[in-house]
């Protein structure tokens, strides 16, 4: 028997693609220009309810991470089934992410994504490096959920949970 290979990244992204996720908006107020600026993230879990943590991953590369850092406080928008558009515009590269998405202040001013399924007011706890991310954690400060469905990814594409009534 051959002993499959791990070191293939495109096989280990197929075969890590079998584990559906929900989205997350991740964003802040650039203290630089004072707009908002944020990533979409399918890496998020929570990590402790004493004290209330949560995480997320981000490429090394990322330039939006360390804008979203610099706010000092982000907001962390789970998002709900109507808004894949909203998570291909925080995932693009060099346009302005912002363009047509709606958002609300969280009580410390960070954007928090208009009708999402639920959201999280964060601050940085800690960075840790793993390969060609970084793994951080979140001190949770607010949160609200709704009654919404969530965007889900699976097998790389978006999609919808169905759930038995």
């Amino acid at each position: 028997m051959t002993k499959p290979s791990t070191s293939d990244p495109t096989r280990m992204r197929t075969v890590l693609g079998h584990f559906a996720t929900g989205v997350v908006a991740i964003t802040g107020i650039d203290p630089d220009t004072g707009s908002p600026v944020g990533l979409a993230a399918n890496s998020f879990t929570s990590v402790s309810l004493d004290p209330p943590l949560v995480a997320f991953c981000v490429a090394a590369t990322s330039t939006s991470w360390p804008r979203v850092r610099a706010a000092g406080c982000y907001a962390i928008s789970i998002l709900s089934e109507s808004q894949e558009a909203v998570c291909r515009s925080l995932a693009a590269r060099g346009v302005d992410k912002f363009a047509g998405i709606d958002w609300t202040p969280s009580p410390s001013g960070a954007p928090v994504v208009a009708d999402s399924l639920a959201w999280i007011e964060a601050e940085l706890d800690t960075e840790h490096a793993a390969g060609d991310h970084t793994i951080v954690v979140s001190r949770v400060r607010h949160l609200h959920s709704s009654d919404q469905e969530p965007l889900v990814f699976f097998r790389g594409r978006y999609g919808r949970l169905t759930v038995p009534a």
